[in-house]
């Protein structure tokens, strides 16, 4: 956990518009969301009376944060489009596929290449999210890391 107990976040929930997936999916998002409550640093602009809920749901290709305090008090919300990720979470899974095929017949050292491009498009989407956030959300590369994550897995169809 942060330094800072007020600058986390304390529950994710996605809402129905992000839809149900297969049973294999949903296992992915809340692998996801635990990994991003278990270590995160996270903090709206102007705001410090943490830690907060995020709430996800996606209107009209758009991913939409509302975030409460952590007793349910509006604290703000904030729409991303997803359109800067569309080409980022297309490599990210297209490499992921290599990588899980080369684990399967490559030599240690493809597999590590490949390993080593997938946590570079990885990281250009956790950077990405960070810059799209900017003024906003206070978040940490790490954090940004594991809400990258959440928001491929929820690209993901299974």
């Amino acid at each position: 956990m942060t330094a800072d107990a007020t600058k986390r976040l304390c529950d994710v929930v996605l809402d129905e518009t992000i839809g149900r997936a297969t049973p294999d999916v949903e296992h992915e998002r809340a692998v996801a969301i635990f990994d991003l409550l278990e270590e995160n640093s996270f903090a709206p602009v102007g705001h410090d009376k943490g830690p907060y809920k995020l709430a996800l749901s996606l209107v009209d290709s758009k991913l939409v944060f509302s975030i409460t305090g952590e007793k349910g008090e509006p604290v703000a919300t904030h729409i991303l489009s997803l359109t800067p990720f569309r080409r980022i979470v297309k490599d990210y899974f297209m490499i992921c596929e290599s990588y899980y095929e080369a684990i399967r017949s490559s030599s240690p050292s493809q597999i590590e290449a490949i390993d080593m491009g997938r946590r570079g498009v990885h990281n250009e989407g956790s950077q990405t999210l960070k810059d799209r956030l900017e003024g906003k959300i206070d978040i940490d590369f790490d954090t940004a890391r594991r809400l990258f994550t959440l928001v491929c897995v929820l690209h993901w169809r299974g």
